[in-house]
């Protein structure tokens, strides 16, 4: 599965903030249909490097490819647009509106309609067996009238994946999806994960070493801003340079 086609290709993809290089000529391949993982120990440039990827920052130099079409220069609402969404672009869950009404509201962005809260009930409900659907695949379907607030945390972070995949991803980028979270709430979003990839590609950054190894088919290494090893985690848990990056820094 690896050595698919790619859906996602950075060549020396590079950011410079006044003199301090945060990602350096970063080759990244990302194939279609697999969940790629991006790692390294904290100041490595995973977060700079989303944040190239789906143009929330203009790169210094270098090019970035999604499905054959250079995209360096896209907004991020175009980037959105063909099919290339981070999780956080709409994630940011409206909490005193149940789980439900969340979704539909990213199934009306989707569809190109603005927020409309003020529509008729009829109209809205139009997006209600959709909503009920995506709430049903990443375990929500007895939550859809729970207030996200009072969601439990690891659910609240399933009911972001929910309102992501209401923009019909093919390229999902997630940021840190277990991020602060009990082995319970871990497990229940590192299976949500496999699932939510079974027809798309997923690009990940992750600290949970063990979610990596247990989902990933590709792994990338950053450690200060550079590439210094890529393949599964057999290969890259014993490489010497990855060992000595993490040593002192994160053990997992």
């Amino acid at each position: 599965m690896p050595d698919a086609e790619p859906i996602l290709e950075t060549r020396g993809l590079s950011k410079e903030f006044r003199g301090f290089i945060a990602v350096k000529r970063v080759d990244l391949r990302v194939a279609r249909g697999t969940i790629h993982a991006l790692i390294g120990p904290n100041g490595a440039g995973k977060t700079t490097c989303f944040n190239l990827l789906t143009r929330f920052l203009p790169a210094t130099s270098g090019t970035i490819t999604y499905k054959g079409q250079e995209i360096t220069g896209d907004s991020p609402a175009d980037v959105a647009r063909k099919g290339l969404v981070r999780s956080f672009q709409i994630s940011a869950v409206f909490p005193y509106l149940t789980a439900v009404e969340n979704v539909r509201i990213a199934l009306q962005r989707q569809r190109g309609r603005s927020f409309d809260f003020w529509r008729s009930g009829r109209v809205l409900r139009e997006f209600d067996p959709r909503a009920r659907d995506l709430l049903g695949q990443v375990g929500l379907g007895d939550f859809r009238d729970t207030l996200a607030a009072e969601l439990s945390y690891g659910r609240k972070r399933a009911l972001e994946i929910a309102t992501t995949l209401a923009l019909e991803p093919e390229l999902m980028l997630l940021d840190e999806p277990t991020a602060g979270m009990g082995h319970e709430d871990v497990d229940r979003i590192a299976n949500l994960i496999q699932r939510v990839a079974k027809d798309r590609t997923v690009l990940m950054v992750e600290h949970n070493l063990g979610v990596v190894a247990s989902l990933s088919h590709r792994i990338t290494v950053l450690a200060r801003g550079e590439v210094i090893a890529e393949g599964d985690y057999q290969k890259v848990s014993k490489d010497p340079a990855v060992v000595t990056a993490y040593l002192g820094t994160e053990h997992g």
